[in-house]
């Protein structure tokens, strides 16, 4: 058994117990929920973060009432980032629903209801002034914190996005677990079936309630929550990993030996790295509101790794980063196959789709090309995180925008016109690492090609010695 084949042997029954396993589908489609809000948020946030000065300052002035233009711009992504852990948990919950054969709405119900149930009430944090009894205000000096009825807003977003995740999983199972054992009410025949639904639910709810009353007093009685304990003894340590140079490198290597073998390698390696990726985005975006692009840098904590970090410059084209190949196809072969095809991939290539070139040049069990098709996203996430960190050009801003962007603009949206022009390097890098690779398949498609040509021209020449009119 030679190499391939034993990493096929290895890698599809990974890939296929990763892609049946219900709980990461199931967080993989719930973050889905969340996509189309983000990305209108997005624009919003871009039309007031755009990096302009001149129009920066010109919303700020703009004013509407007692409030700016860019406050008001802003605000749709409070609507949306702000409150992301709470998309992600009623997705997952509705996702895991259907996994688990009962009713999606009830589960994203009962995900969000567990959540709320475990969520603290009460925070500490500085303060300005606070109101007395009489609705007048206190004062209070600079550096005073205050313990405050109320939900803090961190963990309606990055913060709290681990502890909606463990919470729409267990909630979903104890609810259809209930279900399952027929402990519910039934209703007499006649009777509309929404209001079968509801009552239908009514006992396994109250007993998802219950477990996650159990759990909160738990927690309350050992002097903490759930949030805290979870953030800090589970969401830190894992960002902290996911934050790293190396798992960036393994998780993208494994990702293209996914898609070497015809496995959708997106999909299974984004089942168990987006969370932490999107995580890490969301704390940039909230770094990147909170400081201004002027002092969004790496040492004032910004994340290198994050899920634009991937999408933005990781690859460019698709898997592989494939747009480096179709330019090296376009410009530098000679086999009427790889022009044609180059020719027909060149534009969904353009914004990310890259299916056409990855089947039908074929990428997929070619031996040929398997070497650039891992080593150049390979080296695009090198030389990005080291250009990031050496501070040629900011991170990633965490402003959510689509995979579908063509290179240059992406960067210049997502950093500044330094990235746009970085994306570009790499992307002429990547064509002449492409090269000599393609150059080894064009020259056999090509050598294919003159011998079809030279067998068909045989067949039609018309030899005089054969004929005869004794035939006739």
């Amino acid at each position: 058994m030679n190499l391939m084949e034993k990493l096929e042997k290895t890698m599809t029954p990974m890939a296929e117990a990763i892609g049946r396993n219900k709980y990461l589908t199931a967080i993989r489609d719930g973050f889905l929920v969340s996509t189309p809000l983000l990305i209108v948020g997005s624009i919003f946030l871009l039309l007031a973060n755009f990096p302009i000065p001149a129009w920066t300052n010109f919303i700020s002035n703009v004013q509407i009432g007692a409030t700016s233009l860019a406050a008001l711009l802003e605000k749709q992504s409070d609507a949306t980032f702000a409150i992301m852990a709470i998309f992600a948990t009623m997705g997952i919950g509705y996702s895991f629903a259907k996994q688990l054969n009962t009713s999606g709405i009830f589960g994203a119900a009962v995900s969000i209801m567990s959540w709320f149930i475990l969520m603290p009430y009460r925070f500490t944090g500085g303060v300005k002034a606070l109101f007395d009894s009489t609705g007048a205000a206190v004062e209070f000096a600079e550096g005073t914190t205050a313990t405050v009825s109320g939900i803090s807003t961190g963990w309606l977003g990055a913060k709290g996005i681990f502890v909606g995740i463990i919470c729409a999983l267990v909630s979903v199972h104890i609810y259809a677990w209930v279900e399952k054992k027929g402990w519910t009410i039934k209703m007499p025949a006649g009777v509309p079936p929404t209001v079968v639904q509801s009552f239908a639910a009514l006992i396994p709810a109250g007993i998802v309630m219950t477990a996650f009353f159990l759990i909160n007093t738990i927690f309350v009685a050992c002097g903490t929550d759930a949030f805290t304990f979870i953030f800090t003894f589970l969401q830190t340590p894992l960002l902290g990993l996911g934050d790293t140079l190396g798992a960036m490198i393994i998780a993208y290597i494994f990702l293209h030996l996914f898609w070497f073998f015809g496995v959708n390698g997106g999909s299974v390696v984004g089942a168990v790295f987006n969370p932490i990726l999107q995580t890490l985005a969301l704390e940039n975006l909230n770094l990147y509101r909170e400081v201004g692009a002027a002092s969004y840098t790496v040492a004032n904590g910004a994340h290198i790794i994050s899920q634009q970090f991937q999408d933005l410059f990781a690859t460019f084209g698709g898997c592989g980063s494939t747009l480096s190949l179709l330019i090296a196809m376009l410009l530098f072969c000679k086999s009427k196959r790889i022009k044609e095809l180059a020719k027909l991939s060149l534009v969904p290539g353009i914004f990310g789709i890259n299916e056409p070139i990855v089947f039908g040049l074929p990428i997929v069990l070619n031996p040929t090309i398997i070497i650039p098709f891992i080593l150049v996203p390979t080296m695009n996430i090198i030389l990005s995180y080291f250009a990031m960190k050496l501070g040629l050009f900011p991170p990633c801003n965490g402003i959510n925008i689509p995979w579908t962007t063509p290179v240059i603009i992406s960067g210049f949206l997502a950093t500044n016109w330094v990235g746009a022009i970085f994306q570009g390097v790499l992307l002429i890098l990547g064509v002449f690492v492409y090269l000599p690779f393609i150059k080894v398949m064009d020259n056999q498609y090509l050598k294919d090609e003159q011998e079809a040509m030279s067998q068909e021209s045989e067949e039609d020449d018309i030899n005089l010695d054969e004929l005869s009119f004794d035939d006739l």
